[in-house]
């Protein structure tokens, strides 16, 4: 496993979850924008178009590519809660990457986004009884998920962007 594309590890969902795991995902999902924001705070514009790892996504890229995938995460959630079983919709994550937006538009304007969504989200997720954690959609790229499974995998991409950021910080000792 490469450390510096997964600094976290890989994803691995708890099986059983709990009212307290739950608690403790939504805490996260709370969270994200606010510790997002401040690991890019003190980068410069040179410093946000540095890979995080040879050949990866710019601390840029990686930014607004939380909230793309974050405005997706929200759609599938309310898909699943509102039709059975649905496909969701997937998007080529590294062509997005390469689209002017991700180059040209200030991370200020995905921040912005993220800390607005989450803010729904969160209502979203704790108005949810256990039942409805067991709502299900079809991923493209995983299969069918339960929402309780999707969670923790939000909660960990989330996370796991930003510890790729605070990684290539510590290397370059921007800290």
């Amino acid at each position: 496993m490469d450390i510096w594309s997964y600094p976290l590890g890989i994803f691995k969902p708890e099986e059983h979850p709990t009212s307290e795991h739950r608690a403790i995902w939504m805490e996260d999902i709370t969270l994200i924008p606010k510790s997002l924001r401040l690991t890019v705070k003190s980068l410069n514009a040179e410093q946000l178009l540095t890979p995080y790892r040879p050949g990866g996504w710019n601390a840029q890229q990686v930014v607004h590519h939380l909230a793309d995938n974050d405005m997706n995460a929200y759609i599938r959630f309310k898909r699943a809660l509102t039709e059975d079983t649905p496909v969701a919709g997937s998007y080529r994550e590294e062509l997005w990457a390469e689209l002017s937006d991700y180059q040209e538009a200030p991370i200020e304007t995905s921040l912005l986004l993220l800390e607005s969504l989450h803010q729904r989200f969160v209502v979203l997720l704790r108005s949810l009884s256990p039942h409805q954690f067991q709502r299900t959609f079809i991923s493209p790229t995983h299969g069918t998920m339960t929402l309780d499974i999707a969670a923790q995998r939000y909660a960990w991409h989330g996370r796991h962007h930003i510890a790729q950021i605070k990684s290539l910080k510590e290397r370059m000792g921007w800290i």
